[in-house]
């Protein structure tokens, strides 16, 4: 058995969340999941969505913040992290517009550690998710290099995606194997199910394995064969079947 304890991130269920997030989350404890990340509430408020997590008998392992809330609005980010109980604030995204130049990266990265030093006085860790636009090469390193390096470790960790790493062109076992310490939470993604796409995820594992600062596996699907609860359901199998859950 696997060590790392294995949540899904809720946005891969987001139509079945909208509809009744109670159920969804009970259907995803049935499957297996220890625990779900949040993007959103689906049918509920915040209250409201605690309570079918904790009526589940799932952990929320973090949730995902975007960069608007986090600039406007962080006090009721960090009010929701604390009422679930979570350590864990992700902001999902940013547009890769604004990666025009290694200075115009570092100052965004300048703006993370800042977002990062208040929610730390919370107790709360921030973490930073990619899409394939952070690997973009600017003076020879990938643009979630240049955040990182502008930011401290204790105020900006990483949320890498495994799928999206690939797809930038860049090993995401490489990009875990750089940042380890940093690395506290992973996106587990293929291009459909896990193992029928082309990330390596053998690799993905020793190398998170090896770091020792992973806290969770997240798995996180976008592109369905079959209905979304069915998809990941057949990746919370095969991460069985990897001995990873």
């Amino acid at each position: 058995m696997n060590s790392i304890p294995v949540s899904l991130q809720l946005y891969s269920v987001r139509q079945d969340t909208q509809k009744d997030f109670a159920r969804t989350v009970a259907e995803v404890a049935a499957i297996g999941y220890t625990g779900v990340e949040l993007a959103g509430y689906g049918n509920l408020d915040a209250k409201g969505a605690k309570a079918a997590v904790d009526a589940a008998g799932l952990k929320v392992s973090g949730t995902h913040a975007g960069i608007a809330a986090l600039r406007t609005d962080i006090d009721q980010v960090v009010q929701d992290a604390l009422l679930f109980g979570t350590r864990h604030v992700i902001v999902p995204w940013l547009p890769p517009a604004l990666f025009t130049s290694v200075t115009a990266v570092e100052k965004i990265g300048e703006e993370l550690n800042s977002i990062g030093a208040r929610l730390r006085v919370f107790g709360l860790q921030f973490s930073y998710h990619n899409h394939n636009s952070e690997f973009k090469l600017l003076e020879g390193r990938p643009v979630f290099d240049w955040l990182l390096g502008a930011s401290e470790p204790r105020n900006l960790a990483a949320e890498p995606d495994v799928y999206w790493v690939h797809v930038g062109g860049y090993s995401p076992a490489r990009f875990i194997r750089n940042h380890g310490a940093r690395v506290k939470l992973i996106h587990l993604k293929d291009e459909t199910e896990l193992g029928g796409g082309p990330v390596d995820f053998a690799e993905v594992f020793a190398a998170a394995e090896s770091a020792g600062a992973v806290e969770w596996y997240v798995v996180e699907q976008e592109q369905y064969n079959y209905a979304p609860l069915e998809c990941v359901r057949l990746d919370f199998a095969q991460l069985r079947r990897w001995g990873k859950a």
